[in-house]
């Protein structure tokens, strides 16, 4: 590359704020090289401008960012998996002015425990989570590297976790107890498929409240959700027990040498049937 090249690259990169390097961004944040580059990978912070296989330039919105990220995991002890979604703002985006006055007057009418999680400052020592639930202090380590849990350092260096995230340790301790262990490669990255179905769910029932119901009367939504969500639970958990069911009933008794039999109709095929043909299925 020309001289001029690089002087006219080095011009744009500047002009447009790229001006900081990993290493300036490490120095104003006091996170390490890795902390930074898995906040990129999570979607959490924007990617730099490569200028080359091993080098990329940054600007000071990228430092705002980061400091934005360490506040709200330091002050508000929220997961990363929460601080994106607020950072992204995709669930306020997509809802009109009057739909977001309904969602905020709606909080105001539930039920505190569905309000918020609590008192996201109680936290718990991380040693003493695996001494309760019998998980591995990897697990912990994990599940704070993927944002599944709130934690924080205390001024001894000890890990704690947020005592509203420790359900998921004592799940998983229950599994391990049942034998899903990590030598047969049952991990707490498994967990996350969960959580993402969790949230795609979450937010089409968000959209469905905020089209349908925001022109009644807050008050008179917020007991119809509060009752409603154990049915909700209650069907998720009979629908998953149901597609357990269905597949195995699928395979049929036949040996392995034998070929299977054709398998009988289930839910799930007769309403794929239905929106295919539904001329042809029997009312």
């Amino acid at each position: 590359m020309s001289d001029a090249a690089t002087m006219n690259g080095a011009s744009a990169r500047t002009e447009d704020g790229y001006t900081l390097r990993m290493r300036d961004l490490c120095e104003a944040t006091g996170l390490d090289r890795q902390a930074v580059h898995f906040y990129i990978q999570q979607g959490l912070l924007p990617p730099g401008r490569k200028t080359g296989r091993n080098m990329a330039w940054y600007t000071h919105a990228h430092v705002e960012r980061l400091d934005l990220i360490k506040r709200l995991q330091q002050e508000r002890f929220l997961p990363l998996k929460a601080i994106k979604a607020l950072l992204d703002g995709r669930d306020a985006e997509s809802f009109t002015v009057e739909q977001q006055a309904f969602l905020q007057s709606l909080k105001g009418n539930l039920d505190p425990d569905l309000q918020s999680e609590g008192d996201r400052h109680a936290m718990e020592d991380a040693d003493a989570i695996c001494e309760r639930t019998g998980v591995d202090r990897t697990d912990v380590d994990r599940a704070v590297v993927l944002g599944l849990v709130a934690a924080q350092r205390d001024a001894d260096g000890r890990l704690r976790i947020a005592a509203a995230d420790a359900w998921s340790f004592e799940c998983l301790g229950a599994m391990r107890r049942l034998g899903f262990s990590a030598e047969l490669g049952f991990v707490i990255d498994d967990m996350l498929f969960y959580q993402e179905a969790v949230d795609t769910m979450f937010r089409k029932e968000l959209g469905l409240i905020a089209s349908r119901l925001a022109s009644l009367p807050a008050a008179e939504v917020a007991p119809m959700i509060e009752q409603a969500l154990p049915l909700i639970h209650a069907f998720l958990a009979r629908f998953h027990t149901a597609r357990v069911r269905e597949f195995f009933d699928s395979l049929g008794d036949a040996p392995l040498d034998t070929a299977p039999s054709p398998p009988l109709p289930t839910r799930r095929s007769t309403r794929r049937a239905a929106l295919e043909h539904p001329s042809e299925v029997a009312p």
